[in-house]
């Protein structure tokens, strides 16, 4: 009970629950050996070439699994390749370059995968975006939308069947808690109206993100494999100070380390109790409420039309099993 009160109060303040602080007090509560062998295993992990996505790969490979890395530019993908290799307990991690704002290269790295893999447990959804500025991508979709929100629902439903058939399988999206502070905004989806905030933006396609992740794990329920999304509280990573140079300067002293970020992604990957709860949202280990604020909850037709629109652009309506 103790625990679970100074949990509760942590997460409300934010400050003390997203910090290294709020990592360093929750993890002395955590069972010392709750992340089995993975041996055997498949994971696939966007966004791998730093930061979270890294850690995410090497806390795989530590625990016997194949990894996947998704990167893509090259020159940084060998490089995760070759780090990722060290953890891997002679199972050689796999590269496979995308970039992941065109919907043509997101397609053809499903096929890949389901070509040249024999099973896929795990998939990660870690890549994101947040651009100072409105831009499209060569399909004509909003950046920030393409990539964090459109691009992972194409691949989910591109490599829905592969999961399946290597059941108990677990789709893991990383959103962010920046997502309480917003709504969905079903209205538009892509950012066309009003002058565009980065930030905004990113946080919206947060929200998506886990809307998605919801519905998918209504689709998904009897087809054994479990959807959650998770926010790994704030870690110091490139892309962090890269998009919010401002805000890591100021909170640099409490940020968590990359590997402390990924510790609840590899957990949902990996262990045993998230493995029997589809459709959550996670933070350090425990699941959370979605809404906290007043105004940033979404209707049924909202979430319906974010879904329409992620089928209308990425090839029409989603088969159901």
């Amino acid at each position: 009970m103790l625990g679970s009160l100074l949990d509760d109060a942590l997460d409300r303040t934010v400050v003390g629950g997203y910090t290294n602080v709020g990592y360093a007090l929750r993890s002395q509560l955590w069972p010392p050996d709750d992340l089995p062998s993975m041996a055997g295993r498949t994971a696939l992990v966007t966004g791998a070439t730093s930061g979270l996505g890294l850690a995410t790969a090497e806390g795989f490979a530590r625990l016997g699994a194949r990894v996947v890395l998704v990167a893509r530019d090259a020159e940084r993908g060998e490089r995760a390749r070759a780090r990722v290799a060290e953890y891997g307990r002679g199972v050689q991690p796999q590269l496979e370059l995308c970039d992941l704002a065109s919907l043509r290269a997101v397609g053809e790295l499903a096929e890949r995968v389901k070509a040249g893999l024999d099973r896929l447990d795990v998939a990660v959804h870690n890549a994101g975006v947040l651009p100072p500025a409105r831009e499209l991508t060569v399909d004509g979709i909003e950046l920030t939308f393409a990539v964090n929100v459109v691009a992972p629902f194409l691949l989910t439903r591109r490599l829905v069947d592969m999961l399946q058939r290597s059941r108990p399988a677990r789709i893991v999206t990383v959103s962010s808690g920046g997502m309480y502070a917003r709504g969905l905004h079903a209205s538009d989806l892509q950012f066309a109206a009003g002058e565009f905030s980065g930030t905004t933006a990113y946080a919206r396609t947060k929200r998506a993100q886990v809307v998605l992740a919801e519905m998918w794990a209504s689709r998904l329920r009897d087809r054994g494999i479990v959807v959650s999304a998770v926010h790994p509280g704030w870690a110091d990573t490139p892309g962090l100070s890269a998009a919010l140079p401002a805000f890591h300067r100021l909170t640099r002293p409490l940020l968590r380390t990359a590997e402390q970020g990924a510790d609840t992604i590899v957990w949902l990957g990996a262990a045993a109790r998230p493995g029997r709860e589809t459709g959550g949202f996670w933070h350090d280990r425990r699941r959370r409420p979605t809404h906290l604020l007043p105004g940033t909850g979404e209707s049924a037709a909202d979430r319906q039309t974010l879904w329409q629109e992620c089928e209308r652009l990425t090839g029409g309506p989603v088969r159901d099993a």
